[in-house]
Protein backbone atom coordinates (compact mmCIF):
# COMPACT_ATOMS: atom_id res chain seq x y z
CA UNK A 1 0.00 0.00 0.00
CA UNK A 2 1.60 3.42 -0.82
CA UNK A 3 1.95 5.93 1.39
CA UNK A 4 0.45 9.65 1.99
CA UNK A 5 2.85 11.69 1.25
CA UNK A 6 3.17 15.07 3.67
CA UNK A 7 2.78 18.34 1.22
CA UNK A 8 6.85 18.99 2.00
CA UNK A 9 7.85 15.36 0.44
CA UNK A 10 5.41 16.69 -2.46
CA UNK A 11 6.86 19.93 -3.21
CA UNK A 12 10.80 18.50 -2.08
CA UNK A 13 10.23 15.65 -5.01
CA UNK A 14 8.88 18.78 -7.69
CA UNK A 15 12.04 20.52 -6.94
CA UNK A 16 14.40 17.52 -7.30
CA UNK A 17 12.77 17.34 -10.84
CA UNK A 18 12.62 20.60 -12.08
CA UNK A 19 16.56 20.35 -11.71
CA UNK A 20 18.66 23.03 -10.00
CA UNK A 21 17.34 26.75 -10.31
CA UNK A 22 19.89 29.21 -12.14
CA UNK A 23 20.57 32.84 -12.03
CA UNK A 24 18.52 33.41 -15.65
CA UNK A 25 15.75 31.57 -13.72
CA UNK A 26 16.00 33.52 -10.94
CA UNK A 27 16.06 36.87 -13.28
CA UNK A 28 13.31 36.31 -15.44
CA UNK A 29 10.93 35.06 -12.20
CA UNK A 30 11.77 38.29 -10.37
CA UNK A 31 11.96 40.54 -13.86
CA UNK A 32 9.18 39.51 -16.73
CA UNK A 33 6.42 40.83 -13.72
CA UNK A 34 7.88 44.05 -13.64
CA UNK A 35 7.90 44.34 -17.19
CA UNK A 36 4.57 43.26 -17.48
CA UNK A 37 3.53 46.05 -14.68
CA UNK A 38 5.92 48.92 -16.89
CA UNK A 39 3.59 47.93 -19.53
CA UNK A 40 0.20 48.17 -17.92
CA UNK A 41 1.16 51.29 -16.86
CA UNK A 42 2.46 52.66 -20.05
CA UNK A 43 -0.83 51.26 -21.73
CA UNK A 44 -2.92 53.11 -19.15
CA UNK A 45 -1.28 56.03 -18.26
CA UNK A 46 1.51 56.67 -20.78
CA UNK A 47 4.78 57.01 -18.76
CA UNK A 48 8.24 57.08 -20.65
CA UNK A 49 9.12 53.80 -21.23
CA UNK A 50 12.73 54.87 -22.47
CA UNK A 51 13.10 56.93 -18.78
CA UNK A 52 11.40 53.59 -17.09
CA UNK A 53 13.61 51.06 -18.50
CA UNK A 54 17.21 53.19 -18.04
CA UNK A 55 16.20 53.38 -14.47
CA UNK A 56 16.21 49.53 -14.37
CA UNK A 57 19.17 47.24 -13.79
CA UNK A 58 20.99 46.67 -16.74
CA UNK A 59 21.10 42.97 -15.95
CA UNK A 60 17.54 42.75 -15.95
CA UNK A 61 16.88 44.79 -19.07
CA UNK A 62 16.04 41.31 -21.01
CA UNK A 63 13.30 39.87 -18.73
CA UNK A 64 12.02 43.31 -18.42
CA UNK A 65 11.52 44.00 -22.26
CA UNK A 66 10.21 40.45 -22.79
CA UNK A 67 7.73 40.88 -19.87
CA UNK A 68 7.01 44.42 -21.34
CA UNK A 69 7.09 42.93 -25.27
CA UNK A 70 4.53 40.65 -24.40
CA UNK A 71 2.00 42.42 -22.63
CA UNK A 72 2.54 45.41 -25.59
CA UNK A 73 2.02 42.54 -28.21
CA UNK A 74 -1.50 41.13 -26.92
CA UNK A 75 -2.50 44.72 -26.27
CA UNK A 76 -2.80 45.57 -30.39
CA UNK A 77 -5.79 44.11 -31.87
CA UNK A 78 -8.49 45.21 -34.54
CA UNK A 79 -9.59 48.67 -33.72
CA UNK A 80 -13.35 48.40 -32.90
CA UNK A 81 -13.32 51.88 -31.02
CA UNK A 82 -11.54 54.66 -30.62
CA UNK A 83 -9.81 53.79 -27.23
CA UNK A 84 -8.45 50.41 -29.04
CA UNK A 85 -7.17 52.41 -31.88
CA UNK A 86 -5.26 54.87 -29.56
CA UNK A 87 -4.06 51.44 -27.45
CA UNK A 88 -2.88 50.09 -30.23
CA UNK A 89 -1.36 53.31 -31.47
CA UNK A 90 0.76 53.49 -27.77
CA UNK A 91 1.22 49.86 -27.90
CA UNK A 92 3.16 50.17 -31.29
CA UNK A 93 5.48 53.01 -30.11
CA UNK A 94 5.96 51.32 -26.88
CA UNK A 95 7.35 48.29 -29.22
CA UNK A 96 9.52 50.33 -31.14
CA UNK A 97 11.17 51.63 -27.77
CA UNK A 98 12.28 48.31 -26.75
CA UNK A 99 13.25 46.38 -29.55
CA UNK A 100 16.93 46.82 -30.63
CA UNK A 101 16.68 46.55 -34.89
CA UNK A 102 15.15 49.81 -34.94
CA UNK A 103 14.85 49.91 -38.83
CA UNK A 104 12.82 46.35 -38.98
CA UNK A 105 11.11 46.86 -35.97
CA UNK A 106 9.77 50.05 -37.86
CA UNK A 107 8.86 48.43 -40.76
CA UNK A 108 6.67 45.87 -38.99
CA UNK A 109 5.04 48.28 -37.25
CA UNK A 110 3.86 50.07 -40.44
CA UNK A 111 2.95 47.06 -41.70
CA UNK A 112 0.74 46.24 -38.83
CA UNK A 113 -0.48 50.03 -38.66
CA UNK A 114 -1.34 49.17 -42.52
CA UNK A 115 -3.47 46.72 -41.68
CA UNK A 116 -4.83 48.53 -38.98
CA UNK A 117 -5.80 51.57 -41.19
CA UNK A 118 -7.15 49.67 -43.65
CA UNK A 119 -9.29 47.48 -40.87
CA UNK A 120 -10.61 51.06 -39.71
CA UNK A 121 -11.25 52.48 -43.07
CA UNK A 122 -12.04 50.06 -45.46
CA UNK A 123 -13.42 47.28 -43.60
CA UNK A 124 -15.73 49.50 -42.23
CA UNK A 125 -17.52 49.99 -45.43
CA UNK A 126 -17.43 46.41 -45.93
CA UNK A 127 -18.79 45.13 -42.89
CA UNK A 128 -21.57 47.72 -43.50
CA UNK A 129 -22.07 46.91 -46.84
CA UNK A 130 -22.39 43.06 -45.67
CA UNK A 131 -24.58 43.36 -43.12
CA UNK A 132 -26.89 45.87 -45.12
CA UNK A 133 -27.07 43.01 -47.25
CA UNK A 134 -27.61 40.18 -45.09
CA UNK A 135 -30.07 42.52 -43.95
CA UNK A 136 -32.03 42.70 -47.02
CA UNK A 137 -32.16 38.98 -47.47
CA UNK A 138 -33.39 38.28 -44.32
CA UNK A 139 -36.19 40.87 -44.81
CA UNK A 140 -36.98 38.89 -48.32
CA UNK A 141 -37.00 35.44 -46.17
CA UNK A 142 -39.76 36.98 -43.85
CA UNK A 143 -41.65 38.53 -46.29
CA UNK A 144 -41.53 35.14 -48.34
CA UNK A 145 -42.53 33.53 -45.21
CA UNK A 146 -45.28 35.18 -44.06
CA UNK A 147 -46.46 36.02 -47.57
CA UNK A 148 -46.47 31.61 -47.25
CA UNK A 149 -48.16 31.92 -44.49
CA UNK A 150 -51.67 34.45 -45.16
CA UNK A 151 -51.83 32.70 -48.38
CA UNK A 152 -50.39 35.35 -50.85
CA UNK A 153 -52.61 38.24 -49.91
CA UNK A 154 -50.14 40.43 -51.05
CA UNK A 155 -49.51 44.60 -49.84
CA UNK A 156 -46.39 43.14 -47.24
CA UNK A 157 -44.52 45.49 -49.15
CA UNK A 158 -45.21 48.88 -47.29
CA UNK A 159 -44.41 46.63 -44.35
CA UNK A 160 -41.84 47.62 -42.44
CA UNK A 161 -39.75 44.75 -41.03
CA UNK A 162 -37.11 44.70 -38.48
CA UNK A 163 -34.67 42.31 -38.92
CA UNK A 164 -31.83 43.10 -36.82
CA UNK A 165 -33.26 42.39 -33.77
CA UNK A 166 -34.34 38.73 -34.75
CA UNK A 167 -31.88 36.57 -32.84
CA UNK A 168 -31.18 34.23 -36.42
CA UNK A 169 -30.07 37.41 -38.12
CA UNK A 170 -27.64 38.42 -35.06
CA UNK A 171 -26.63 34.93 -35.10
CA UNK A 172 -25.97 35.41 -38.90
CA UNK A 173 -24.63 38.67 -38.84
CA UNK A 174 -21.76 37.57 -35.45
CA UNK A 175 -20.69 35.03 -38.28
CA UNK A 176 -20.13 36.45 -41.18
CA UNK A 177 -18.47 39.70 -38.86
CA UNK A 178 -16.47 36.89 -37.97
CA UNK A 179 -15.08 35.65 -41.06
CA UNK A 180 -14.23 39.46 -42.28
CA UNK A 181 -12.41 40.03 -39.20
CA UNK A 182 -10.62 36.70 -39.93
CA UNK A 183 -8.72 37.74 -42.71
CA UNK A 184 -7.06 41.09 -40.69
CA UNK A 185 -6.97 38.76 -37.81
CA UNK A 186 -4.48 36.83 -39.81
CA UNK A 187 -2.56 39.06 -40.86
CA UNK A 188 -2.33 41.11 -38.20
CA UNK A 189 -0.82 37.82 -36.42
CA UNK A 190 1.77 37.35 -38.67
CA UNK A 191 3.27 40.76 -39.27
CA UNK A 192 3.18 40.34 -34.93
CA UNK A 193 4.90 37.04 -35.01
CA UNK A 194 7.33 38.62 -37.18
CA UNK A 195 8.34 41.62 -34.96
CA UNK A 196 8.55 39.42 -32.41
CA UNK A 197 11.73 37.64 -33.92
CA UNK A 198 13.41 40.93 -34.23
CA UNK A 199 15.81 41.94 -31.46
Amino acid sequence: MDEIKSARDIAQAKIERVGDITEADRLRWKYLPVGEQLAAKYLKEGHDLATELAAQPVGALPYIKKGLEAVLMAAVALPQNDTAQSRNQRALDGIIVIKHDLDAAQRLVGQIRQVLGHYTDQGEKQRKATRETLKVQYEGKLRQAMDKQLGGVGGLEDLKISVESLPQFQEEWRRVSAQLDQQYLGLLEEFKQELAKVG
